[in-house]
């Protein structure tokens, strides 16, 4: 559905550079149809060499012609980058957002634009393997949410809402959430170094093990309660673990720790309505 269209990425940081190289694999657009803005020459530089794209340190002449607007910068850029480009992108573009917690209302007035698409991609994104949430406002055509479709479905799964409120959910759950794993992972790994593992083997151990388990838990129909069960024999040694972690309090924890990122998601747009 991109048909050749000219891309352009207000933003060169990593998701930039997961969506570009998404993108390019999928081959839904030749390298030269895509142009990223960033302050850092350097940066643009080390994407032209990986990728052939080209690549600008003014915003206003990334959009100019482009048919998809990509605002992939942090969402405390935005009250900066928005009036700089306010009436600058063609009215029959698209603009698409990653931004954490920038809602539809704030890129509408704050371009003066109408097509507007909001998602939130997470960092495995970067390996073809991110799960993106992402609604769309109502003056978006069929044509435009088929393109966001297939740039977003270029970086893993993605799933389309009705709501916007539930970007701030997913900002939460699955954006934010490869922090929470990467942690586990970490004092997993931690957890084995204790044990008398090397670095190393403890690593390949633990990134292996979780892995697999996602990836079984994925493939499998199964209810998540029973596959821990199918590894918990009674009075073993994972039901002494698990008894030590509930003990712990690991689910109240970590559904605090949700929870916080969702408020914090929510003063992120608040905060940008307010600018």
């Amino acid at each position: 559905m991109l048909n050749n269209a000219k891309l352009a990425f207000v933003g060169s940081g990593t998701m930039a550079e997961a969506m570009i190289k998404g993108i390019l694999n999928q081959e839904l657009l030749s390298p030269e149809r895509i142009i990223a803005s960033g302050p850092r020459a350097e940066r643009g530089q080390e994407l032209e060499q990986r990728y052939g794209v080209r690549w600008t340190t003014n915003n206003v002449e990334a959009v100019a012609d482009a048919d998809v607007v990509v605002f992939s910068v942090k969402p405390q850029v935005m009250p900066k980058v928005l009036p700089e480009l306010y009436g600058r992108i063609k009215a029959d573009a698209l603009v698409l957002s990653i931004a954490a917690g920038v809602p539809i209302a704030t890129l509408r007035e704050g371009l003066s634009h109408n097509a507007i698409v909001r998602s939130m991609p997470n960092t495995p994104a970067q390996v073809g393997a991110g799960m993106t949430v992402w609604t769309v406002s109502e003056e978006a055509t069929p044509e435009q949410r088929a393109q966001a479709q297939d740039i977003l479905g270029a970086l893993g799964e993605e799933i389309f809402v009705q709501d916007e409120t539930y970007l701030d959910m997913a900002t939460a759950l699955s954006g934010t959430g490869p922090a929470y794993v990467f942690l586990f992972m970490e004092a997993l790994i931690d957890a084995g170094v204790h044990l008398g593992f090397s670095r190393r083997i403890s690593q390949k151990l633990v990134k292996q093990t979780v892995f697999g388990s996602a990836l079984f838990a994925k493939e499998s129909h199964k209810h998540l309660a029973e596959l821990r069960n199918m590894v918990t024999s009674p009075g073993g040694t994972s039901a002494e673990s698990l008894y030590q972690l509930e003990k712990g309090g690991l689910r109240t924890v970590l559904s605090r720790g949700v929870w916080a990122a969702y408020q914090r998601s929510r003063s992120l747009g608040g905060a940008n309505q307010q600018q």
